[in-house]
């Protein structure tokens, strides 16, 4: 005869049954109401799917959608400023697609020039999320698709110049270039991505070439010293040969001005004495003889008045004077 109290240890405890069937709903319930609403982040966006469709893009803030996953959300940081970094590596950088690994890095860094030379070229791009629908469902691995579209763009426009132009002045060239390049693929590829920045970093010849290409390097800086210094002694003694030749310019147009003033005055004064002596000859001329004649017997040592009257010379003792006499 069996035991009353295994019997009753056997039996179902149909209290916990009774909790368990009132605790199901209650889960389901707040397991709904909790699913029904989500925040999105003031940089961010939520992508809503129903079904695996999609259904919306949300701005920042509080939305409700449809629970037990019918609706999904995904969010997207579309205000966030990202980069992908080639040739070297930042630690502890949040975006996965941002570093490669030190295979890859050396890999990307090494480029042949359109002269047939080699460089190292370090380069950095910053990029945005801009069409988050194309970013999830047009292209598979979006980032990594825009990081193997720089490396090849930027092996484009390196392969198109020279390893002086690439090293030295053609950096800025170079950046702009692989830009609009890197934006018309992304956009051809509707990757929905917006390239802001491409930057070179560091950009030197390979190791084994280092030590020549420094040498090379101080010659043309010392070459662009000595210019330097060159363009200061030009700078410091033309403008002073210019003001000398100015000044010298300006004091020959005042002395032209002046011997212009004379003749003309001298040409005036002898038409005013013409119009007179057309007016009265004997009277202008003798005024004329009497003026030329104070002017020059001072100058005369010993003075003789011939008078066509008298027969004989009259001797004038007391007109007799120096020049420097009579100017006294």
């Amino acid at each position: 005869m069996a035991n009353p109290r295994t019997i009753e240890m056997n039996m179902p405890n149909w209290q916990n049954l009774r909790a368990a069937r009132f605790l199901a709903p209650v889960l389901v319930i707040a397991w709904a109401l909790l699913s029904t609403y989500y925040t999105v982040p003031s940089d961010s966006v939520g992508v809503v799917q129903r079904f695996g469709k999609y259904t919306a893009t949300e701005q920042a803030g509080l939305h409700f959608k449809l629970p037990f996953g019918i609706d999904v959300v995904t969010k997207v940081e579309v205000k966030r400023q990202l980069k992908l970094e080639f040739g070297f590596a930042t630690r502890e950088a949040t975006n996965p697609y941002q570093v490669s690994d030190e295979q890859e890095q050396r890999q990307a860094k090494s480029m042949v020039t359109g002269d047939l030379n080699a460089a190292l070229v370090e380069w950095v791009v910053q990029y945005r999320i801009e069409d988050p629908k194309l970013y999830l469902f047009h292209a598979r691995e979006p980032a990594l698709t825009l990081r193997d579209l720089s490396e090849a763009t930027m092996r484009e426009v390196v392969g198109d110049r020279t390893v002086d132009e690439v090293i030295t002045v053609g950096r800025q060239d170079i950046e702009i270039s692989a830009l609009e390049r890197l934006r018309a693929l992304s956009k051809s590829y509707q990757l929905g991505l917006a390239v802001d920045q491409v930057q070179l970093k560091n950009v030197n010849p390979p190791n084994e070439v280092q030590a020549s290409f420094n040498e090379v390097n101080n010659a043309q800086q010392e070459r662009e010293s000595m210019i330097n210094v060159a363009n200061g002694e030009y700078n410091k003694i033309v403008p002073r040969a210019q003001g000398e030749a100015a000044q010298k310019i300006s004091v020959a147009e005042g002395y032209k001005l002046k011997r212009v003033n004379e003749a003309m005055g001298d040409a005036g004064a002898f038409t005013a004495v013409l119009e007179q002596y057309v007016k009265a000859p004997d009277v202008t001329r003798k005024r004329i003889f009497l003026e030329t004649m104070a002017e020059v017997l001072p100058l005369v040592l010993n003075k003789t008045i011939v008078d066509e009257k008298i027969t004989q010379l009259l001797p004038l003792s007391s007109i007799n004077n120096t020049p420097q006499e009579a100017r006294k």
